[in-house]
């Protein structure tokens, strides 16, 4: 079983940065493929960006491309996406999350069996 939690959201004005931190409960998480997502009202939960413990790959949703980084640190378990420019648009709550997704589901969110908290990050105008 493994435990993460979230931090860092709140709200922002439109250009504004953020920086999300997720933490996780598992001694092999250097082994893990880590992903965020995010959520925002009335909408399904969609894809931002995965990192394929595997070989070391990070990915984005065409959305975040550019604005966003996603990096970890092993010695601390902890997974961060900084969030830079942001935009109304990025307002929504945003998860990460931990699994064994196989490669052609690296951006399924059901390929995913562990899901933190979420955390709220909303961008006004």
């Amino acid at each position: 079983q493994v435990q993460l939690v979230e931090s860092g959201g709140g709200s922002v004005q439109a250009g504004d940065s953020l920086r999300l931190s997720c933490a996780a409960s598992e001694r092999t998480f250097r082994r893990l493929t880590m992903a965020w997502f995010r959520q925002a009202p009335g909408k399904e939960r969609e894809f931002v960006a995965v990192n394929r413990y595997s070989n070391g790959s990070i990915d984005y949703a065409d959305s975040v491309k550019g604005r966003f980084t996603f990096s970890r640190d092993n010695d601390k378990d902890t997974i961060y996406l900084q969030m830079n420019s942001l935009k109304p648009e990025d307002t929504a709550v945003y998860y990460c999350a931990t699994g064994y997704p196989i490669l052609s589901q690296l951006r399924v969110s059901t390929a995913y069996n562990y899901w933190g908290q979420g955390t709220q990050v909303t961008v006004s105008s």
